[in-house]
């Protein structure tokens, strides 16, 4: 057997393992049982994304190059503070329960930095521009990430929407693959990314829209439509892709790392989930006031 198939594959389950055990009850069910009363579901979700968010904005200042100025030592402070700013809200408990300008407005940043990314990329070529991308563009995502959970100080729940988000990405990367590999014939965007297809994108979204009815069906209890959420993940998915493509192009970069074997960095294997957390988090938002 291929030896890097080998590698790939035990780096890939290791990698579901570690979502699964963070972004469900079963992480601290686990660690309880070894040491009764050791950790709450909440904190190991945190460390999760305490740990993608540094490896992250590592990958990201390597791919962009930074010089030797203040920006390559600014951009962690600024995004460790950014996180534990979300961070408070969400250990408080009122992160995801009212309706504030700063959430819209820090959406509406990752949108620009989008943008900017596609269409005006020689304004990152400066220090200063690849500190506000960096910062956009890592730190909002993840810590956007934290309020989509529900969760109790007072007991062990911890609701699953993380876990089926992921499911939803991976399910819709798949189905985007495989259609697109057997009948792909119009190419989505050849100079970024070769191998995406018109006919692999709608077939992702109709097998995610597929497996968000069973979500839905199956698990009342999540928060929002997840046929809605399934339609977002499907049609998003393939731009987080594009983004991180695009950015690696603009950089002559081909991986942002290889802390995961055979796969990659941080930002290789959660391209989407960047992009997606954000228009999920709107979506729960609005979905409060209909």
């Amino acid at each position: 057997m291929d030896k890097n198939l080998i590698q790939r594959t035990i780096s890939g389950i290791v990698y579901v393992a570690i979502i699964i055990l963070c972004s469900t009850p079963l992480g601290a069910q686990l660690l309880n049982n070894i040491v009764p009363g050791l950790i709450k579901q909440q904190y190991l979700y945190h460390g999760l994304m305490s740990l993608l968010l540094i490896v992250g904005t590592w990958e990201c200042v390597k791919i962009m190059k930074f010089g030797n100025g203040y920006e390559k030592w600014v951009v962690y402070p600024l995004v460790i503070f950014i996180f534990y700013m979300f961070s408070k809200r969400y250990f408080n408990h009122d992160f995801f329960f009212d309706f504030r300008l700063s959430e819209i407005l820090a959406l509406a940043l990752i949108g620009i930095a989008v943008v900017t990314l596609f269409k005006y990329p020689n304004e990152l070529y400066f220090d200063s521009g690849k500190l506000i991308f960096t910062v956009i563009y890592v730190a909002l995502p993840f810590s956007f990430a934290l309020g989509l959970p529900k969760f109790s100080s007072y007991s062990d729940s911890f609701s699953l929407e993380v876990l089926f988000l992921f499911i939803l990405i991976w399910s819709s990367d798949t189905f985007a693959y495989l259609v697109g590999k057997f009948f792909g014939k119009h190419k989505m965007a050849p100079k970024i990314s070769p191998k995406k297809t018109w006919e692999g994108y709608a077939g992702g979204v109709v097998l995610t829209l597929v497996l968000s009815y069973f979500i839905e069906h199956y698990q009342p209890e999540l928060r929002g439509n997840w046929m809605v959420v399934g339609f977002l993940v499907a049609a998003f998915a393939p731009l987080g892709d594009l983004v991180e493509s695009q950015l690696k192009r603009n950089f002559g970069v081909k991986d942002s790392g290889n802390i995961i074997p055979g796969h990659g960095g941080v930002l290789d294997r959660l391209d989407s989930f960047i992009i997606c957390v954000p228009v999920v988090y709107l979506y729960f938002i609005l979905e409060k006031f209909i």
